[in-house]
């Protein structure tokens, strides 16, 4: 769906060439129902590649409109055919005797009546979806506003996409048109559950929990109402997902019992899905976790701070029933009790709520016996079910699945605190700011990485890289992140293949090296002692400002982000899923000048408004802080000068550690190293000891004539 709102956003901005209407295109008229969606949008590809602009945004337009068309149909069509008098499946059907039960005639019975029932059931969606489909409707007229519905596609794919650079520029060149207005800028695909939700929360934001009640519950019926509809779209013709039973063999034997059985079981399947499709926000890949009963305990805290004590028990009552043993649910519960006195008659939790866990329980148990007995596959998508409903046999394994953990991101162990000390000292290092000063978590602000010699030496490579025109990355093209700066790149496999040619010095490019796996090792000592990081990507970056295009500047040099996770400011939640480099865990920036003007680093609470620490660069500074969403970072715009830095990312995952930073170090050894390795490795070692003798490197001797200080090489 956002695909085909990108596609409809670049057709709203090219002018009508005035070509004609390729052939073979289905023709739109105003009176026509809603066709399939999946045609309108393969027509509407080809009058795009054939420049047929206006046709094409049509049948985009109408793709989208004939989705929502169709929905609401099987939504309708599932609600009237479950009270057709017959048709409704029983739900009871694994309690009835099966095929090796030997009741015969008792057995017979069973299933003629599944039968009956399933076909008129099926026969009353099929006439149902006809007569829904074939009577049109009527399509509003499409014309072409085309600035109004540009602004809006970009509004929906910038929500669903808020880390997209070119259209984040998009949505600040339409704000700066005149005949584009405020409400131009609305989602079109937001369902009104989301929208009402993140209003309702907006306003408890502001203190304003009376305002806010009326959005939270109705955000509250239409999750609900959402989930019926996705529910009434999990019958019906099931093509694709028999022709891949059919290729893998699957579904070719077995009786009526087995096919309607399996059919069933793949109806109660797609059902529970619709609790993850309805906490799932659009454009992203997973639920929120809990969203029902996250919603209930806003709404009780809301109805507790206005007064209202009665619906507050209702609500806190409900959640109750989501988890018996919540303890602040329960402290909040007797604290209501005690306010309103004696009990009252008739106070209970939420009818509404109450209907939909006895469903949803009776459909896992279904799902959980289908496990057990008939090979059926299930992840339950909640975390409140209880025990009680999974059998006894699978418990177990399903305890231990759920234990299981990616390597990569477990929390390490607490540290000793000596450990990280030693090697501050063992470097000459100096702890600047820790987590506490810096108003944060898992935030590190240190210095004397670096002499000024060796700054100088990094900033001379970036300066001659960039004048042999090996920029990686942008090439010294403007920022992406903003139109005011330029931004030169510049990796170390990079730097290294540039010292083999002779563009830059090789003592540059094995510096980057050696102060990389610096980084890398202060990082570790300080945040994972007891397990080991790897360099995952290393960049040399530079931002200069773009003389005459500074006056009134607006933007950042980089945009308030997280580093493994998409963060969405309007929530405050950080979604750990592509386009974001997931497997990120600690970040590094290593600062190499400070003769600039702006450019200061600067956290902020998960708002992205909030600034709650800010750093200035200075030569040989090192800001470290892990990479998920407790560490929302950007950088204030450079007005004046150039700013040059070495960031790091830090990983816990073997698998995604720096493979360019490898080839390097090979293509950087010099012949001498190279021989004495081999010599190495053919002369037995005298050492008793398992660990081969340590090498120091020195460091570039400045020129106050400093002694240099030295670091084990890893």
């Amino acid at each position: 769906m956002l695909r085909l709102l990108r596609l409809l956003l670049l057709l709203l901005l090219l002018p009508p060439p005035g070509s004609p209407e390729p052939p073979g295109l289905v023709p739109l008229s105003p009176g026509a129902p809603p066709q399939a969606p999946d045609l309108l949008y393969a027509d509407g590809l080809r009058a795009y590649a054939a420049g047929a602009w206006a046709p094409a945004v049509a049948l985009l337009r109408e793709a989208l409109r004939s989705q929502a068309a169709l929905g609401r149909a099987r939504q309708d069509c599932g609600a009237l055919c479950a009270a057709e008098p017959g048709a409704a499946l029983p739900a009871v059907w694994l309690d009835a005797p099966g095929p090796d039960s030997g009741l015969g005639s008792a057995q017979g019975a069973w299933e003629r009546l599944l039968l009956r029932a399933a076909l008129r059931r099926a026969e009353c969606l099929t006439q149902c979806g006809a007569q829904r489909l074939g009577s049109g409707g009527g399509q509003r007229a499409l014309d072409l506003k085309k600035l109004d519905l540009a602004a809006a596609a970009a509004h929906t794919f910038f929500v669903a996409n808020p880390t997209h650079l070119q259209m984040r520029e998009d949505m600040a060149k339409y704000r700066r048109m005149s005949r584009v207005r405020p409400q131009s800028f609305r989602d079109l695909e937001t369902p009104p559950h989301w929208a009402a939700y993140d209003d309702g929360l907006e306003l408890l934001g502001r203190q304003e929990a009376g305002l806010a009640l009326p959005r939270l519950e109705e955000a509250l019926q239409e999750s609900l109402a959402q989930m019926e509809s996705c529910r009434a779209g999990c019958e019906g013709p099931e093509e694709q997902q028999r022709e891949e039973e059919e290729e893998e063999g699957a579904g070719s034997q077995g009786g009526l019992y087995e096919t309607i059985a399996g059919h069933w079981v793949r109806v109660l399947q797609c059902r529970q899905r619709c609790v993850g499709d309805m906490a799932t926000r659009p454009g992203r890949s997973f639920p929120v976790p809990d969203f029902l009963p996250s919603q209930l305990r806003r709404l009780h805290e809301a109805h507790a701070q206005v007064g209202n004590l009665s619906q507050a028990v209702e609500n806190v009552l409900s959640v109750l029933l989501f988890y018996p043993e919540d303890e602040p649910a329960k402290k909040a519960l007797n604290e209501y009790q005690a306010q309103l006195g004696e009990p009252r008659p008739g106070l209970g939790p939420r009818e509404d709520i109450q209907r939909f866990i006895l469903r949803s329980l009776g459909e896992k148990r279904q799902l959980y016996y289908a496990m057990e007995h008939l090979g059926a596959s299930f992840q339950d998508p909640d975390p409140w079910t209880p025990a009680a409903v999974i059998p006894e046999a699978l418990r177990e394994k399903l305890r231990e699945d759920q234990e299981k953990r990616p390597w990569d991101h477990e929390p390490p162990q607490p540290k000793p605190l000596t450990h990280w000390k030693d090697v501050l000292l063992l470097e000459g290092v100096t702890l600047t700011q820790d987590a506490r000063q810096l108003n944060g978590s898992e935030r590190v602000v240190l210095d004397g990485l670096l002499t000024p010699a060796e700054c100088g030496v990094l900033l001379q490579l970036a300066k001659d890289a960039a004048e042999a025109g090996a920029r990686s990355g942008y090439r010294g093209r403007r920022s992406p992140h903003t139109p005011h700066e330029r931004f030169e790149g510049l990796t170390v496999l990079k730097a290294a293949q540039l010292a083999q040619a002779g563009a830059v010095g090789s003592q540059g490019a094995k510096l980057l090296l050696e102060v990389s796996e610096r980084v890398r090792t202060l990082t570790q000592a300080y945040f994972s002692p007891e397990k080991p990081l790897h360099l995952s990507f290393t960049h040399l970056v530079c931002r200069s400002a773009i003389e005459g295009e500074q006056d009134q500047r607006m933007d950042l040099s980089h945009p308030v982000h997280a580093d493994n996770c998409v963060l969405d400011p309007d929530t405050g939640e950080c979604w750990r899923e592509p386009p974001a480099y997931t497997y990120r865990d600690y970040s590094g920036l290593l600062y190499l000048n400070d003769d600039f003007h702006g450019g200061d680093l600067f956290f902020t609470q998960p708002n992205a408004l909030t600034v709650t620490a800010q750093v200035r660069p200075r030569c040989g500074r090192l800001v470290a802080f892990s990479s998920g969403g407790e560490n929302p970072h950007g950088v204030w715009a450079v007005t004046r000068g150039r700013r040059c830095a070495l960031a790091l990312w830090h990983t816990w995952a073997p698998e995604h550690r720096e493979q360019e930073w490898t080839e390097a170090k090979e293509l950087l050894k010099e012949p001498e190293e190279e021989e004495e390795e081999e010599e190495e490795e053919e002369m037995p070692s005298r050492d008793p000891s398992p660990e081969p003798p340590s090498r120091r490197l020195p460091r570039v001797q400045d020129k106050a004539g400093k002694p240099p200080r030295v670091r084990e090489e890893l």
